[in-house]
């Protein structure tokens, strides 16, 4: 028997969908440790270097090549593939400027330290800092749209020509040899670049759905069906979505996520450890030398609460990131490995709520009937629409 729908919604049902909205979206946060966060120029140019395989050891990755806008700022492969393949799923972008924290295990506090590490990271741009900013040097345009948002680039020396404190020996030593003062000026015009490209990151933003059409109908009315925006399958999966199903704990506000971690039980990812999650990443986010607490934030102390206050317990061991649901069903395959293919696989996942292989799986059996989780899938598909970014963000810039 199909999920029998109310004849109406009660009012905290309502008041629950629509906050699930859009319309409820607030403007994107500010970022205190990025001062040019809402700079045009600094878009612009961070849009320019998101789409610079120049930024690449082999020249051949961009930040484009895993978080690809025709495909909803991901790149529908298991695991990311750069300069060689690695080790996580790539999640969307789209509206994770409204997130505290940044990675599957939110090792990252920031999207402008987030943009910086695959750059240095050996299988995705496997490049390093002291040519990103000789790049910055080298270009005419790059150089005078840097030098109009921060200040003049260093002056750097013809030799070593490449140069990191990560990466492998020759790197290190590279960077050793170098003056300490030179350090600090390199990592400040790294950090910056950086923060161009979460400028233009800030423009990444989800469209209206059906759902959204849906929800903001039952301010007029009370009933379930309105104006058939909705099949009687999407409304019977809304209602268990935010019930019985319990996806709502979760995945809640207009983005559909709480952006905190959780683990679920999901299997390791072949090949790999079980991976420790939150619990390792906060210690990580705590150790970056680009966190909002760090000398290259431009954020006061009193600013960085998130990071001050983050806990790492023992509940965290295995713990992801809630991602949005926003466009779900065009991101497969799903989790922070893509270790589950297809929505039917993650409905019945949870439906299941296996034991997780690190701690223990947060969720619980839902005992839901082949037909409901079918429904779910359903209103899933509601949730899907063309963002609402400007055409001109999702290309590459003009030459």
């Amino acid at each position: 028997m199909p999920n029998p729908l109310p004849a109406e919604w009660t009012p905290k049902q309502r008041a629950l969908i629509q906050s699930l909205s859009l319309s409820q979206l607030p403007e994107t946060p500010d970022d205190p440790s990025n001062a040019v966060a809402e700079k045009e120029l600094a878009a612009q140019l961070g849009h320019r270097l998101y789409f610079d395989k120049r930024l690449s050891g082999n020249g051949e990755v961009a930040c484009a090549s895993c978080h690809q806008p025709q495909n909803y700022f991901t790149d529908t492969r298991t695991l990311a593939v750069g300069t060689q393949t690695g080790f996580r799923h790539t999640p969307s972008l789209v509206g994770l400027s409204y997130s505290p924290w940044f990675y599957w295990d939110g090792r990252k506090d920031s999207q402008w330290a987030q943009a910086l590490a695959p750059i240095e990271t050996g299988h995705e741009h496997n490049f390093d800092r002291l040519q990103v900013v000789r790049l910055l040097a080298e270009d005419p345009l790059y150089k005078t749209q840097y030098e109009s948002l921060f200040s003049t680039l260093p002056d750097l020396p013809t030799a070593p020509r490449s140069a990191s404190p990560l990466g492998d020996e020759s790197l290190r030593l590279n960077w050793n040899s170098l003056d300490k003062d030179l350090h600090s000026s390199i990592n400040q015009a790294f950090a910056n670049v950086g923060k161009t490209l979460a400028a233009y990151q800030r423009k990444i933003k989800p469209g209206r759905s059906r759902f959204d059409d849906y929800a903001d109908s039952l301010i007029a009315t009370p009933a379930v069906v309105s104006g058939g925006i909705l099949s009687e399958d999407e409304l019977a999966g809304l209602g268990l979505f935010i019930d019985q199903a319990q996806c709502v704990s979760c995945h809640n506000g207009p983005l559909l996520t709480n952006f905190e971690f959780h683990n679920t039980g999901v299997l390791a990812i072949a090949g790999q450890l079980p991976a420790m999650g939150r619990y390792e990443g906060i210690k990580l986010a705590r150790q970056d030398e680009f966190n909002c607490l760090g000398k290259y934030s431009d954020a006061e102390p009193t600013q960085c609460a998130e990071l001050r206050f983050a806990k790492g317990d023992n509940d965290l061991v295995g713990a992801q990131k809630t991602p949005t649901l926003r466009n779900i069903t065009e991101t497969a395959p799903y989790m922070h490995g893509g270790q589950i293919r297809d929505l039917k696989a993650v409905m019945e996942h949870y439906n299941e709520a296996p034991a997780s292989m690190l701690s223990h799986n947060e969720a619980k059996p839902l005992a839901l009937r082949p037909v409901q989780l079918k429904q779910l899938e359903a209103f899933m598909a509601t949730l899907t629409a063309p963002l609402q970014t400007e055409r001109k963000w999702l290309l590459p810039p003009v030459q």
